[in-house]
């Protein structure tokens, strides 16, 4: 098959969704499909597309009233758009997150072939997030009559769609790529620590780890708070961190997936706090594959994905003395590590990318042969 997957997203910026599609992509490469990731060119990127990528419209970050930062992507020339289809003349087009304007409704629009969308994203239960709803179901309306099959990753990201059609939605989880994220022995680790890593945004509850780690600290003061990644809130999180006499705290800034790896692999626990905004939590599988024990916000996309004993692994956020008790358990009980990888190690084999796209493949197969009686 000749397979088109549309990102409306940066490219080189790391994200979740970005993730997926790459991998995505390579195993349809390793088996034997031409795919290619149709995506907007950055506004401040002037070289040449990567191998494997086409460059259409352009994108560029807007403050989201929800507290977060999204992308809006575009073509200004329409023959831009006709001549990529045209030139590569796809059997199948996959969009993923097509609702997030504009990009995947130009093409959608313009597509004559059959038209795949996943859904990832779940809205948070806010009053400003209803009225978002309003202002862009419209929108979201309009470029359903465009989609032949319609996927999700999980329960929380169907809520809103499923509130728009009547269509049959599909669900494949996201997915990791267990090759890669794998359980190694690492150097121990000076002190006892805690990872987190992700976007340093409102959304993500770094503030309310941070107040929970200062509670951490005065009943294990050796224990270490390591942070990776960047975002709006990142000075004032450690204006935070100051202001609450936290010591053992490091933010490392934006770092690699193989950096992201090894820190999963040897920290005591890995730790998520997001308090809205997830339909699911790839982060999560990543570091259950590891072999790090997780706790979580327990918002309904990472509870989708903390299940059986996993669940053990959710906390309130905002319950700071509560979720400093769950990290000290981590910290200071070892066998707890062993009775979670117990189940975790065979629990993260449904999520191999492997599995996924024998999924997806399946699922494509049968669109073209439905699209074409």
């Amino acid at each position: 098959m000749k397979i088109g997957i549309v990102l409306p997203y940066d490219i080189f910026k790391g994200g979740g969704v970005r993730s997926y599609v790459l991998e995505i992509q390579a195993e349809l490469l390793r088996r034997g499909h031409d795919t290619w990731v149709i995506t907007p060119q950055p506004r401040a990127y002037d070289g040449e597309a990567p191998d494997g990528i086409l460059f259409v419209g352009g994108s560029a970050d807007m403050k989201a009233p929800t507290h977060t930062t999204i992308q809006v992507s575009a073509s200004g020339d329409p023959d831009a758009i006709h001549a990529v289809l045209a030139e590569h003349d796809f059997d199948l087009l996959h969009f993923h997150e097509p609702w997030v304007p504009i990009l995947s409704r130009q093409i959608l629009s313009r597509s004559n072939t059959v038209n795949v969308a996943t859904f990832h994203a779940k809205m948070p239960d806010t009053a400003v997030s209803k009225t978002i709803e309003k202002v862009i179901t419209p929108y979201t309306k309009s470029i359903l009559k465009y989609i032949d099959v319609m996927t999700t990753v999980s329960v929380p990201a169907s809520e809103y769609i499923s509130q728009l059609t009547d269509q049959k939605l599909h669900f494949i989880s996201n997915g990791v790529d267990l090759k890669k994220y794998k359980p190694k022995k690492q150097p121990k680790l000076a002190a006892p620590t805690i990872f987190y890593v992700g976007r340093l945004e409102k959304r993500k509850g770094v503030k309310y780890l941070i107040r929970a780690f200062a509670l951490v600290e005065q009943q294990l003061p050796q224990a270490r708070l390591v942070i990776g990644g960047e975002g709006p809130d990142r000075k004032k999180l450690e204006m935070l961190a100051v202001e609450l006499g936290v010591n053992n705290i490091e933010f490392l800034g934006l770092i690699t997936d193989d950096e992201k790896i090894k820190w999963m692999q040897s920290t005591d626990v890995f730790c998520a706090p997001a308090i809205f905004g997830e339909a699911f939590g790839i982060v999560l599988i990543e570091a259950l594959a590891c072999g790090a024990p997780v706790v979580a916000g327990a918002n309904p996309g990472y509870a989708s994905v903390l299940t059986g004993r996993g669940a053990m692994g959710l906390v309130n956020p905002y319950d700071q003395v509560d979720f400093a008790r769950r990290l000290l358990l981590h910290l200071q009980d070892p066998g707890i590590k062993a009775y979670w990888n117990e189940w975790s190690q065979e629990y993260i084999k449904q999520f191999d990318y492997v599995t996924i796209v024998d999924q997806y493949e399946a699922l494509y197969k049968q669109a073209i042969k439905d699209h074409r009686r």
